[in-house]
């Protein structure tokens, strides 16, 4: 009996394993967030030398006002030691409504990344954003500016959802601003240790200002703790086959 009772801890992680999925690749590690018709999702891919981010709007809700509209990420990595250098911005098979495309899809020119900030959602330190915010400046993922001023500014090239029609909605999200549907790729130099395991404080914000939505991440399971809950779960399983 106490060996059953011992067990019972082990099988119920096992069974939290399986209903849940395999675990995530070491390398890689994606939060995601969602609060009524709005949601979204990003990954963080390290290898060697380099971090991508794929910001994705998730949402299958049509896009009908500008605050629909994902303008940036937020988030910290520690430790600090660990520096990014922002290198490309581009729509991997996503598509521009109301505006062109950069070469080879590059929208770098129309987007900003920021660290050190003050004043940030969540007290972040790091961010990527289409919008100024009055937290970036000039865009700096290496492409032309495509719409608008040099720096980043208002709406133009921020990420509608999966599900927008972009035939219906208010002016600012039909034509008056180029919008990108509904992901994009940043690409990142890295110095440092690899930086996924430390990624936390990650929330999306939409709109144009502060003030509007901003939803928050739950923090993504490690692919480590995965795999020591699913060792857990196969001594559970001797000890009850031992036990019979």
């Amino acid at each position: 009996m106490r060996s059953q009772v011992l067990c019972c801890p082990i099988v119920a992680a096992l069974l939290l394993v399986l209903a849940a999925g395999p675990p995530a690749r070491g390398d890689t590690i994606t939060f995601s967030a969602s609060a009524g018709n709005r949601s979204a999702e990003a990954t963080f891919t390290w290898s060697g030398s380099s971090l991508t981010l794929v910001l994705t709007n998730t949402s299958t809700a049509d896009v009908l006002v500008p605050t629909d509209v994902l303008t940036a990420v937020f988030f910290d990595i520690d430790p600090t030691t660990v520096a990014l250098t922002p290198v490309s911005a581009k729509l991997a098979g996503s598509t521009v409504y109301f505006g062109t495309s950069g070469v080879d899809g590059n929208v770098g020119g129309e987007w900003a990344y920021g660290s050190g900030l003050t004043g940030a959602p969540g007290n972040a330190g790091l961010g990527t954003s289409s919008s100024g915010f009055n937290l970036f400046g000039q865009a700096n993922f290496n492409g032309d500016n495509l719409q608008g001023p040099a720096a980043v500014d208002g709406l133009q090239y921020g990420i509608t959802s999966a599900g927008d029609d972009p035939a219906t909605g208010n002016t600012p999200v039909t034509g008056e601003n180029a919008l990108i549907k509904n992901a994009v790729t940043f690409t990142f130099r890295t110095s440092g240790p690899d930086p996924i395991a430390s990624i936390r404080n990650v929330s999306f914000q939409y709109g144009t200002g502060l003030t509007e939505p901003r939803i928050t991440s739950i923090v993504p399971i490690p692919a480590s703790v995965w795999s020591s809950f699913a060792m857990l779960g196969l001594l559970g399983i001797g000890q009850l086959r031992k036990k019979k």
